[in-house]
């Protein structure tokens, strides 16, 4: 099969229903994931054991702060037609009612925080192009847990988007606290996140 690639200024008409359907439709193997990324289907393997150990320890944290009405999801889609992107963030906290009403995918403005942990193969898209859309669709908070930075792990939490863009509220490397403000209110502890 050949992709079908989108042009994100022409993402909201038959195109993107068109490629929407494709990626309903992409038979991937169990555990991977797949996604539309500028207008480009993908598909990723399955996450690491670490990576999937973070998620946790991030996971485990959130529940302790956030409301009843909000849900933290490991697999729920988010689209952002105007970015020609359908993501599946390696966590997502957002209201369970927004998630319960979506046929598919909750549109990610409705997102309160997303969370990405980089992978080796593709960092890159959770570093920039993600870090773009998101702030595009006014996601208040994302943080990137990135394994993969060069240098040493690091963790950044990104915040107050406008305009399409995000300020830095906190990065620290691993072993380092990471503060989440209000409405979370939470500090990681990022030392227990491993690094092998």
């Amino acid at each position: 099969m050949s992709a079908l690639t989108v042009d994100p200024a022409s993402a909201n008409g038959r195109d993107w229903d068109d490629l929407v359907r494709i990626w309903e439709e992409t038979d991937a193997p169990e555990g991977c994931k797949v996604e539309i990324i500028e207008g480009i289907i993908t598909v990723s393997p399955p996450p690491s054991p670490l990576h999937n150990d973070i998620a946790d320890e991030v996971q485990r944290a959130l529940y302790g702060v956030i409301p009843r009405d909000w849900g933290v999801y490991q697999t729920q889609a988010v689209t952002l037609p105007t970015r020609a992107g359908m993501f599946i963030p390696d966590l997502l906290v957002a209201p369970k009612g927004a998630v319960r009403e979506a046929p598919l995918a909750i549109q990610a403005s409705d997102a309160e925080l997303v969370v990405e942990i980089t992978s080796r193969n593709n960092a890159n898209h959770d570093r920039i192009v993600k870090l773009q859309a998101y702030a595009t669709a006014a996601v208040p908070l994302y943080l990137l847990v990135d394994r993969w930075h060069s240098g040493r792990p690091t963790a950044t939490l990104y915040g107050e988007p406008e305009n399409g863009l995000y300020r830095v509220l906190d990065a620290v490397e691993f072993d380092r606290e990471l503060h989440l403000p209000a409405p979370f209110d939470l500090t990681l502890d990022t030392g227990t996140f491993p690094t092998g």
